[in-house]
């Protein structure tokens, strides 16, 4: 596509409320603009397909799938429209790359592609249910949304085909990327549900090989090689386990109706990833490099769980300890309990860290308990999509200790996606201040003391919020800089991409702002920990080679 695919058609507001911001993306339906909604503030991706030949009728097929499609691994449609040469279709704005780019940069290890295709068939799976067929699956219609999990996303059914519903293409016009169709599709057959799961087969083949298994192949014997099928995955990479390379053959059967269900084969997918592999016996394969793999809770290594296990504990010991109720007994199987429990499952441990310091406030003010519970359910529903990065806020008061809640908006950015790294760094400043002002403490680079927040023996909700206002309007510092942070926390990875001088940006308006809204702050202590905090951004910068 030219270049002009990324014209919009009009300056003026797109369906009178997306004012697009950036071009993100093209392809051959179209492009995708980031774009603002005015009336909810909110990012949203906008794909913007001129009235072609079938465009527009694939993207009115495209809302009309995603409109039916309500799954975490499949991208949300909030809205569809058209003018005399457009159709727009708005998406829930995701942060990340295709997986055609993640591929190419090697940032896919073998656990990561088996996810990813796993999360693929899972999207599948839901879709399928509903009677739609995606008749398009393909690397460069997967997000990898930026993230310490791999998290992915279906893109683009504008070929879907739904039960009893007529195809777009005429007599012997074939939909979707040579690569991936099925060989039952080459021969006229209909696509089905085992065509989207020979679609996915091949994907991970050229995943785990690093080739695609009908490349180097003559364009027209194309056809034919896939009608004769790929070759047994186990040829190419015999180290990897049965299980893995038996899932991926059946797949790859050339006969649809022998091919496993999305369902069927993301459960041996996923169980093949812990299945003994085989031993080495022909020459050793030079490995793509890859990062520590982001796959789901079962199948992350251990270091990458305890960490958030580590923290649940220190969590549930700080708030258990804050105020007396629990005995130093109970308080440490507490504390297992809460590491044990993240480690099988983030949000049965963000549930159960959460729900601690509830009884202990109970015991000082009923009306205090029932404010904290409320904000914790609002919290924990908050997180459940990111369970794991629930309780990143709780590194507030920790860094508030030392004199570096400056380093706050590093230390969120486990957590996916903009507005949940800006709320985590909001909310931590504040759990900072919660935190001093419990136990006694001085507050976060003032000083001062603030004696139980003035909560102690409340009867009524009006009482503690009240109390918390008037905190509040006394120390207006707290909200602008839990502002500044959240703000920092959000573009913080922004800053990354454009290497050193957006790092230095980043720290400049972090200390600009904050010494500007509250010049009552100590001001060594923010230089101090944002300085600190652009000097490990611009290392690891340096480490990734992005330093333009």
């Amino acid at each position: 596509m030219s270049s002009t695919a990324y014209a919009l058609p009009t300056p003026e507001l797109v369906l009178d409320r997306y004012r697009p911001l950036r071009p993100i993306g093209r392809g051959g339906s179209g492009s995708v603009w980031l774009a603002r909604d005015e009336r909810t503030g909110l990012e949203v991706a906008l794909k913007i397909v001129p009235r072609e030949g079938k465009r527009a009728s694939r993207a009115a097929r495209e809302m009309e799938a995603a409109s039916r499609l309500r799954h975490e691994r499949c991208v949300r449609a909030y809205d569809f429209g058209g003018d005399s040469g457009h159709v727009y279709i708005a998406y829930e704005y995701v942060e990340g790359q295709t997986m055609r780019e993640a591929l190419r940069s090697g940032k896919l290890s073998d656990r990561d592609s088996i996810e990813a295709a796993a999360q693929i068939l899972d999207a599948l799976a839901h879709a399928h249910g509903l009677g739609i067929v995606h008749r398009d699956v393909k690397p460069s219609n997967v997000l990898v949304e930026e993230g310490p999990e791999l998290s992915i996303r279906l893109l683009d059914f504008g070929l879907a085909q739904f039960d009893e519903a007529d195809t777009l293409t005429a007599v012997g016009d074939v939909p979707g990327t040579l690569a991936y169709i099925a060989p039952e599709r080459l021969t006229g057959g209909d696509a089905t549900t085992a065509s989207d799961v020979w679609a996915v087969g091949v994907l991970l083949w050229e995943s785990l090989v690093g080739e695609h298994p009908f490349w180097g192949v003559p364009l027209p014997q194309v056809a034919a090689a896939i009608e004769s099928g790929a070759a047994p995955l186990a040829e190419k990479r015999s180290d990897l386990p049965p299980a893995l390379t038996d899932a991926v053959s059946s797949a790859l059967t050339v006969d649809a109706t022998r091919r496993p269900s999305a369902e069927r084969l993301a459960r041996d997918l996923r169980t093949a990833v812990t299945s003994p592999r085989r031993d080495r016996t022909g020459p050793a394969r030079e490995r793509r490099p890859a990062p520590t793999p982001r796959v789901a809770t079962a199948a992350l290594p251990l270091e990458q769980r305890l960490v958030p296990a580590g923290l649940a504990a220190i969590i549930v010991v700080i708030g258990a300890t804050l105020l007396p109720f629990w005995t130093p007994g109970l308080t440490i199987l507490l504390a297992l309990a809460a590491a044990l429990s993240t480690l099988r499952s983030p949000r049965l441990g963000l549930a159960l860290a959460l729900s601690v310091p509830l009884f202990p406030l109970g015991n000082v003010a009923q009306a205090a308990a029932v404010t904290y519970g409320a904000l914790a359910v609002l919290w924990f529903a908050f997180s459940w999509r990111d369970a794991r990065a629930g309780l990143l806020f709780m590194t507030g008061p920790v860094l508030a200790a030392i004199g570096a809640i400056a380093l706050l908006p590093l230390a969120v950015q486990p957590a996916r996606g903009r507005a949940r790294r800006a709320l985590q760094a909001f909310a931590g400043v504040f759990a900072a201040v919660a935190v001093a002002g419990l136990r006694g403490g001085p507050l976060p680079l003032t000083g001062d003391s603030v004696s139980n927040l003035g909560v102690a023996g409340s009867t009524s909700l009006a009482a503690v919020v009240g109390s918390v206002v008037a905190l509040l309007q006394e120390n207006p510092w707290f909200v602008a800089l839990a502002t500044v942070l959240a703000g920092a926390a959000a573009l913080l990875p922004d800053a990354r991409k454009r290497g050193f001088r957006g790092i230095a940006l980043l720290g400049a308006c972090q200390i600009g702002l904050i010494l500007f809204l509250a010049p009552t702050l100590s001001a060594l202590s923010i230089v101090l920990g944002t300085f600190a905090l652009c000097a490990i951004l611009a290392t690891r910068t340096f480490q990734a080679g992005r330093y333009p």
